[in-house]
């Protein structure tokens, strides 16, 4: 306290060695040491105390040089605080941050050891920001990769980047002919989104950040200058702070990012910005990775709806269905495929064909869609069953594809009620014919597969359907689909036969998902091969009979 009438008197300097008790210990050490007589009167400072205050002397008092965490605390040591020691004090000398350890002497003297802190606690925050920047680069890393549509990974990043980088932020998506998507967010309001025509070159760096050049630093940027579009609805304070940031992509920017704060927040900061471009590495990382996602999965869906089996229907009075199944069930095509081609008219056959290539998955699928694509070019070949497979192998051995091919070709009229087939087998299993009294015959067609030798061998069978039988075509993984009550036996041939002649008389749709059922129960939850089939049914002609006065239809063999 200022001295009074009631106060000591201005205390007087020490010589060094007044206290040999001390010793030389607090002169020579090397951090600041002040001894405080218990009135509050400086009475030795050693030369570490000297440099940290310049203006103190032996004889003034305390609180006139210190700053009053450090006097407060003496005063209250001098009122009688018990002990010799007390805990550490913490604050700041001007930009220093110091530790103060008090040593009790005689006299009531008080020894104030000064500890420089500042280094430290300046360590200790830059790591405490440098994990609190990791986590949430692992959170965005994590929030990011959860979404692979771009929309939403548009909206993450947004509304992450108002979140931990700013107040507000703005994502402008390269352009869609003249117009460019945009995502808005601030704080507590939600993302919305918009596509817009609007000037870039308003924006300084926002030009040079859409084609991936280094960003402008903000302290280069005047907010003032911001158009209005820029600002998300809602966000009333003026922009006081902002920072313009490329998206880098996967080759091509993935767009650019704008951070605003308000004018009354701080500035971004150097270390800021170089954190945002590091979340914008990771955002643009992600967005691109979204975006090339969007293109392959629209790739495949146009190239898949040329590669998924045909859905099948009545033809020139000739009935037809299909099933098939992946090898894999998170896949949707693969090796067996089939395809039916109706004549112009019913004068003209109608041509099916079911295959098997070799293998599974997209590389068989591949094979499969050229094989589709050539049998639909030589249509016009299709009386002669023989020229077409002749053709088809010479396509194959032609290309760099080193898979084989079995199939089975069916020419189909319909002529006075009945179905009329022509079959001829490459190599494939042949076709199963059930009678209306649930007799199954095998049609006896043979032949060479396709794709493997330098000429193809077949023997073409005629048969005929009768109103109510049903042609079967199918594949290998229909009888080499493993399961059973132990799980490691082919339902094979005999079991597909006696299913099939369950199926005699019935529609030819429940044919075949009569058959497809008996397969999956047989399987259980084991593996399998792609499994395909075809049915082709000649239909019981519709009678109309009289029944109680209405007329109603049924259906007859005739």
């Amino acid at each position: 306290m200022p001295p009074s009438v009631s106060a000591p008197r201005r205390p007087t300097a020490r010589p060094p060695d007044a206290d040999l008790h001390l010793g030389a210990t607090w002169i020579e050490a090397p951090c600041p040491v002040l001894v405080v007589d218990r009135h509050g009167g400086l009475v030795r400072l050693n030369e570490a105390a000297r440099q940290l205050l310049p203006d103190a002397a032996t004889g003034d008092w305390l609180h006139e040089r210190v700053p009053s965490w450090l006097s407060e605390a003496h005063e209250r040591i001098g009122d009688g605080l018990p002990g010799t020691s007390a805990g550490p004090l913490a604050g700041r000398m001007g930009e220093r941050l110091l530790e103060a350890y008090p040593t009790l002497g005689d006299g009531g003297d008080v020894v104030w050891w000064l500890i420089d802190q500042t280094d430290r606690r300046l360590a200790e925050t830059a790591l405490s920001d440098a994990q609190a920047r990791s986590g949430i680069l692992a959170e965005v890393s994590n929030s990011l990769l959860s979404t692979l549509n771009v929309q939403r990974c548009m909206e993450v990043i947004t509304s992450m980047a108002a979140e931990h980088l700013a107040e507000a932020a703005v994502l402008v998506a390269p352009p869609q002919g003249r117009r460019h998507p945009l995502t808005f967010a601030h704080q507590g309001a939600p993302v919305t989104q918009s596509v817009r025509q609007v000037d870039i070159a308003a924006v300084p760096g926002l030009a040079e950040a859409l084609q991936g050049f280094p960003p402008v630093p903000a302290r280069w940027m005047d907010p003032a200058d911001l158009p209005d579009w820029v600002t998300p609805e809602g966000f009333a304070s003026p922009v006081g702070s902002v920072i313009v940031t490329p998206l880098p992509g996967h080759g091509v920017p993935a767009g650019a990012l704008i951070l605003l704060r308000s004018g009354v927040k701080r500035a971004f900061t150097d270390g800021e910005e170089v954190f945002a471009r590091l979340f914008a590495a990771r955002a643009g990382a992600a967005l691109s990775a979204a975006r090339l996602y969007t293109e392959q999965a629209a790739i495949t869906s146009t190239l898949m709806r040329e590669l998924l089996p045909p859905e099948l229907r009545h033809v020139h009075g000739v009935e037809y269905a299909g099933g098939y199944r992946a090898a894999r069930d998170h896949e949707r095509v693969g090796g067996d495929f089939y395809d039916v081609h109706p004549g112009a008219d019913a004068s003209q056959e109608t041509l099916v064909v079911l295959g098997d290539v070799a293998g599974k998955g997209l590389e068989a699928a591949v094979l499969t869609g050229k094989i589709r694509n050539t049998l639909h070019a030589l249509l016009p070949l299709a009386d002669d069953h023989e020229r077409v497979l002749s053709l088809l192998n010479g396509a194959l051995l032609s290309s760099h594809h080193t898979r084989f091919a079995t199939l089975v070709m069916a020419s189909v009229r319909r002529r006075a009620g009945r179905a009329h087939l022509r079959l001829t087998s490459a190599g494939h299993l042949p076709p199963l014919v059930v009678r209306t009294d649930g007799t199954v015959e095998e049609v006896t067609t043979r032949g060479t597969l396709v794709g493997a030798l330098p000429a193809v061998e077949a023997r073409t069978v005629e048969t005929v359907l009768a109103p109510g039988e049903t042609c079967l075509l199918y594949t290998d993984g229909i009888v080499e689909a493993r399961g059973g009550p132990l799980g490691d036996e082919f339902l094979g041939e005999h079991r597909l036969r006696r299913a099939l002649a369950e199926c005699a008389g019935m529609p030819v749709e429940a044919v075949v998902e009569r058959l497809q059922m008996v397969a999956a129960q047989w399987l259980g939850d084991g593996r399998h091969d792609d499994m395909a089939l075809v049915a082709i049914s000649a239909p019981k002609a519709p009678v109309l009979t009289v029944v109680d006065g209405y007329g109603r239809d049924r259906r007859r063999n005739r």
